[in-house]
């Protein structure tokens, strides 16, 4: 049957996925806030161990940008900013859906892992905060969600315990470990699905270490979590 849409309809987002000419279909795409002690910190909050909280950027092409695994991914500056933050982050992608998934069984929800940016207009983000209203803008914009090559979870080792890294023209900005994460993954994932209903399709950002910056037209941005393709873009 054919289906007569109005105007054209968007087709879904497809993540490369490392082996195979297949994709990932992106569907929705949640992100912890303030994961990490130290980035909890360096924004002026305590870091002690509360209930997560997530906020969504949209799943569709205009925010998701796929990057390849060699090559550079090139970001335009949004608009109405004047203090564009870094934000690198371990993207989890989720294989298999479920609501009130219990820790335990988490882990068997993922399908893979990349490396991804969290872009953010800080400053209206946080102008947001101060009005107490939502963060769209400052984080929900068109290419705000660069993400990476897709690794199947049973081809990583040691997810868990893997470094992440951020370069800016190669100076590290950012380095941790995602041991350091407040919420683990699994808890990330058993948390969020009280919330919702979780399906094949999600990504989540799990948040992101501290060292975040502003940056400028013509830098280069290079994320790196151990054991998956590295993420490589050019703000333009």
């Amino acid at each position: 049957m054919t289906i007569n849409y109005v105007v054209p309809a968007r087709g879904v987002v497809g993540l490369p996925v490392a082996g195979t000419d297949a994709l990932f279909p992106v569907r929705r795409v949640y992100c912890v806030g303030r994961n990490y002690a130290g980035h909890a910190r360096e924004m002026g909050s305590d870091p002690d161990r509360e209930p997560p909280f997530f906020f969504c950027k949209p799943g569709d092409d205009a925010a998701i940008v796929p990057a390849p695994a060699s090559g550079v991914a090139e970001l335009p500056y949004p608009p109405l900013t004047s203090n564009y933050h870094y934000e690198c982050e371990l993207v989890v992608a989720i294989g298999k859906g479920g609501r009130d998934i219990a820790v335990a069984d988490a882990m068997d929800h993922v399908f893979g892992y990349a490396v991804g940016f969290d872009m953010t207009r800080r400053d209206l983000q946080g102008q947001m905060k101060d009005a107490g209203r939502p963060w769209e803008i400052g984080k929900a914009f068109d290419y705000s969600a660069p993400v990476g090559v897709i690794h199947r979870a049973e081809e990583v080792d040691g997810i868990e315990r893997a470094a992440i890294t951020l370069e800016v023209d190669g100076v590290v900005k950012q380095s941790s470990h995602i041991t350091h994460l407040i919420w683990s993954i699994g808890e990330t994932i058993a948390n969020l699905s009280t919330l919702f209903e979780l399906r094949p399709g999600d990504l989540i950002f799990s948040g992101t270490p501290e060292g975040v910056g502003a940056v400028k037209r013509g830098q280069t941005l290079v994320g790196k979590v151990e054991g998956l393709s590295p993420i490589t873009v050019k703000i333009v």
